[in-house]
This record gives C-alpha cells, structure tokens and sequence, in this order.
C-alpha cells in the first residue's frame, strides 16, 4: 500500500468532520537522535511504532543517553533495521555495525572519541538525557529530564506533523529550509494550504485504518530542529521561527491500547 495515496478518515471532531487526509511520509527511528528510516508501512503497537527508538548510545561516564543535543554528530549517522530486527547503524564514513556488543561499542566509541555503549531500551531502566534552557544557544544551562521506560523517546511515543505547517514555516522564513528531516514525525500528513491545522487535534479520536491514535499535546520543540545533518546547515532561525509564529506546531500522540495496525 502506498503511503502517498493511503486515505485517513477522521472522526467528527466538535461537529466538524476532518476529511480526506492523507499520509505522505512514515518514519522510523531505531537508535535515539541517528537519522531514521522512511517506510512504505509501519507497525503501530500500544506503545508507539514497532522498532521506534529502541536503542540508545549511552556515554559510559555518566550513564546518560546521548541525544543531537548535546553531541550534534549524531545526526550524521543513521539506522535502521534489519531483517532480523536488530538496528543496523551507518556511520558518516559509511562504515556499518550491526546489533549490539563489543565490536558496536567499539565503533561508536571511537568515532565519537568517547567511551559508549549501545544499549536496549526494553534492557534499561528509565534514562536521563539533557536539553538545554535555551534552544538557540548551545552555552545555556543543560537540563536533566528523565525519559518514559521501556522507550527511548522525550516524552510521547509517536509525532504528527502536516505538510501544511511545514508551508506556514517557509512563507515566514523563507531563506530556512523546512525540510521534514529537521521535525523528526513519524507520520507527516499531507494537507494543501497552510496553517498549524494540527493544532486543533488534541484529545480527539483520529481513525488511521484499523488504528486509533489520540493527540495530547503540542510538541515542544528544542535545539534539534536547527541542528545539521547531511544536506541541512545549522539554522537557529528554524526554532526562533516556530517560537515567534506557532510555539508547538506539532502534535504528540498516543497510540490506542487497544488495536495493532499497519499505517
């Protein structure tokens, strides 16, 4: 099934019926903060999406997660899985390393000079990492949060964006590149025209095939959006952007606990 065509009929929301959506992108991310996968399908479970952050490269010195946040060269890597389920990373030299274990840490740990392991969320207790107090300045102070267990995600486990909000950002800034990569989703949505549409979607039913997902709050966004990665420069103009015209232009959701589906 493609993705591109794949209509997302929505409930009637306030008397208002949300109609002819359409999925344009999926995507995964099988290691915290490395570039992710695009998918035709994905497999939604009552915990987010199949395979989605499921490891994490953790800094041996003080046992937190590594996030782009504070180590930037992470989104020069990226991962994905293999058949065997287990992540498969790239690094930037196009040397890959599969699954877990001495010869990964090994890589890892050298390519970012530092000592690091990879590890398993559904292996970890609930992980710390950082973001900074400011998202434009790298110098700010850096706070500690702890991530949900069993998931190495920041808060929620699945991201809906539209292309719509996308389009919002490039008409206000226009020399930015509104690239979905910068967002992170999990699922972009397709919508014409322009506008944070998302915005009204919190706590309403939204029917994607066979599954049910429940929006709960505008994503806060942080210095991840202006970092580079292949083909994207360092840009803080992205989040002071989303700060001046829409702060929370995104949506995060919860799966339903009650269905398995393919999107």
């Amino acid at each position: 099934m493609s993705n591109s065509n794949f209509q997302v009929p929505i409930l009637h929301q306030a008397s208002t019926a949300i109609a002819s959506l359409r999925i344009a992108q999926l995507w995964r991310y099988p290691v915290k903060s490395l570039l992710g996968e695009r998918l035709p399908t994905v497999l939604l479970v009552d915990d987010g999406i199949e395979g989605d952050r499921m490891w994490g490269i953790q800094d041996r010195r003080d046992g937190r997660i590594l996030t782009a946040r504070r180590e930037p060269r992470l989104l020069f890597a990226s991962s994905r899985l293999a058949a065997s389920d287990l992540p498969v990373i790239t690094l930037p030299d196009g040397q890959e390393i599969a699954g877990t274990g001495p010869v990964t840490d090994a890589a890892l740990s050298a390519w970012l000079g530092t000592p690091v392991t990879l590890v398993a969320a559904s292996e970890s207790d609930a992980a710390s990492a950082e973001y900074f107090a400011d998202a434009t300045d790298d110098a700010s102070q850096a706070i500690e949060w702890t991530m949900p267990k069993g998931r190495f995600v920041d808060a929620f486990p699945i991201l809906v964006i539209s292309a719509a909000g996308l389009r919002s950002g490039a008409v206000a800034y226009p020399a930015g590149a509104w690239d979905v990569r910068r967002f992170r989703p999990n699922i972009l949505i397709q919508l014409d025209g322009e506008g944070w549409t998302e915005d009204a979607w919190a706590d309403r039913q939204l029917s994607v095939s066979s599954a049910q997902l429940i929006p709960r709050q505008r994503c806060i966004r942080c210095t991840m959006v202006n970092r580079a990665q292949p083909g994207l420069d360092t840009d803080v103009n992205i989040f002071k952007t989303l700060h001046r015209t829409q702060w929370g232009h995104s949506r995060n959701v919860d799966p339903s606990h009650e269905t398995w589906a393919h999107l």
